[in-house]
């Protein structure tokens, strides 16, 4: 029972890390968004005068800039790193509206050249408050800001708020003349959900022989390509889910085999008081089933307390914490009932099998 319960707890942490990666629902205005950004890499940046041309396809709402800022904050420390971005103050709110601030801090950050919004998380983690001054020293960018905390958001899922936003203008103004009217991204949101594979399609179109060819995708699709840059995640997941289960499935089988060869007698003695091959058979089978289930239990449980432990850990701005929806559940509970049949089925029914006369002669 030990060595399923913790057979599943694995097992429901890989399926958990599977489905958050691939088929987790993230808030709905997730659906209507799009990034665009370089064909070639993130390194490159787009030209700013492709936001009035985008503005123009069929089906886009709207179109904010997002410029990845880089910088160190104190130090280096990982502690102290976390996500900056120079937008448009007046765009990207509306672009993420499950970010939720008072509407006065919302137009004290739209107001101020130097103003910064922060998340709560981040704020929560680094003690930010409001009106206090950060100052951050350029890496990639060779500029040096300073900024005041005017507003704080909450909201979003995964992390997302343990982000800093700025003013794109005030970098444009700090940058020199030949690194101006460039940024790293565009966020897009669409009128619909159905429309965003074809805007995808006629802004890649638009751009697809210019001087920066683009790739637009959702943003779950973003967000992946991540992910993918650490190799094929989906079939390292799903192959190390298969090993799991054929190993649980290996030890059971063996261990029920041996229970079994070891109670021939016990069986003898139970047919002799009637006890048909049937009856018998749902025994073992009943028997392995329960335990197995216990051990899916224990493994589950173990599974969902760890995901509640870590569900507000972050590891320099990212977040670790792992959600346990009820399907991850679900299939792991499964998934030890059907281990718990199939390695007792065959032995049961072998040990069902054997004649009275030579059962009550076995001697274990």
């Amino acid at each position: 029972m030990l060595s399923i319960g913790f057979s599943l707890f694995l097992l429901s942490m890989l399926i958990a890390i599977y489905h958050l990666f691939y088929h987790a629902q993230g808030p709905p205005q997730e659906a209507l968004r799009l990034v665009t950004r370089h064909r070639v890499s993130l390194a490159f940046d787009l030209p700013e005068h492709y936001v009035e041309r985008i503005k123009k396809v069929q089906g886009v709402q709207l179109v904010c800039p997002e410029d990845w800022f880089g910088g160190i904050y104190i130090d280096d420390r990982p502690e102290h790193f976390f996500a900056r971005f120079a937008t448009d103050p007046e765009k990207i709110f509306l672009a993420y509206p499950e970010f939720k601030m008072p509407p006065e801090q919302l137009k004290a950050f739209q107001a101020e050249r130097t103003a910064a919004a922060v998340g709560k998380t981040l704020a929560e983690k680094l003690h930010f408050k409001l009106g206090q001054k950060l100052a951050i020293k350029g890496d990639f960018y060779p500029v040096n800001i300073e900024l005041t905390i005017r507003a704080i958001f909450e909201g979003g899922v995964n992390g997302s708020d343990y982000t800093l936003y700025f003013h794109r203008k005030y970098l444009q103004e700090s940058l020199p003349q030949d690194q101006r009217g460039k940024d790293g991204v565009f966020v897009l949101m669409a009128d619909s959900a159905e429309s965003v594979p074809r805007i995808a399609r006629e802004v890649d179109e638009m751009f697809h022989n210019a001087g920066a060819p683009t790739k637009t995708e959702s943003e779950r699709a973003f967000q992946l390509s991540f992910v993918s840059m650490l190799g094929n995640v989906k079939l390292f997941l799903l192959s190390i889910c298969g090993a799991v289960v054929f190993t649980i499935l290996l030890v059971s089988g063996n261990t029920m085999a041996m229970s079994v060869r070891e109670r021939i007698k016990e069986i003898g003695v139970l047919k002799t008081l009637g006890f048909t091959n049937g009856r018998v058979l749902a025994m073992i089978v009943a028997e392995s089933v329960f335990i197995s289930l216990l051990g899916g239990m224990l493994g589950c449980l173990l599974a969902f307390g760890v995901c509640v432990a870590l569900g507000n850990a972050q590891l320099a701005f990212l977040p670790i914490g792992i959600p346990m929806p009820p399907i991850v559940l679900m299939i792991s509970f499964t998934i030890s009932l059907a281990i718990g049949f199939l390695s007792s089925v065959i032995p049961a029914a072998n040990a069902s099998r054997v004649p009275i006369t030579e059962a009550l002669r076995h001697l274990g």
